[in-house]
């Protein structure tokens, strides 16, 4: 079977498209965690439609046990810059962030966040994220995140290669 032409409403984050790995690991900080590494792998796509698919799954660097896991959606507005970006996460969080994708860059901020009744405290209440593929042709994202505890901090810085289109 054929592969999908690509809708051209996706066009400017083509540049995300791809199967990604950690390179290197990424590292992780908040002032309630020990810093901590990860391994991650990244998996962008399409199907035709007017939005892009997208899969996280974290993984101990050591032990390769699954961690952290996300999955969803990438779509934007057509004939603009404005991206919602839509996530399910194996936390029991879900959001919704928007924002602007630029060139190279898409920066986005929690527009909405919900959580399972039962989800760990303290509850993450604002996110923020900035992905760039960077001069080596690499894709890098910075994860910020405010808690009912905690301002606004940055929480993971990553760099992925490129490993498929």
């Amino acid at each position: 079977m054929e592969p999908p032409t690509m809708n051209p409403v996706v066009e400017p984050l083509s540049w995300m498209l791809g199967t990604w790995l950690s390179d290197p690991p990424g590292a992780g900080t908040f002032p309630t965690l020990q810093p901590f590494q990860y391994l991650e792998e990244v998996y962008i796509s399409h199907v035709g439609q007017p939005v892009l698919n997208f899969s996280f799954n974290a993984f101990h660097p050591d032990t390769h046990k699954p961690m952290h896991r996300e999955c969803g959606f990438i779509r934007l507005k057509p004939d603009t810059n404005k991206v919602a970006f839509v996530s399910a996460q194996n936390t029991g969080i879900v959001e919704v962030e928007e924002g602007e994708v630029n060139g190279h860059e898409l920066c986005i901020t929690s527009h909405s966040v919900a959580r399972m009744s039962f989800a760990k405290e303290p509850h993450v209440e604002q996110i923020t994220r900035k992905f760039r593929l960077n001069s080596e042709g690499k894709l890098e994202q910075t994860v910020s995140m405010a808690t009912t505890t905690q301002p606004m901090t940055q929480h993971l810085h990553v760099t992925y290669k490129k490993v498929t289109p």
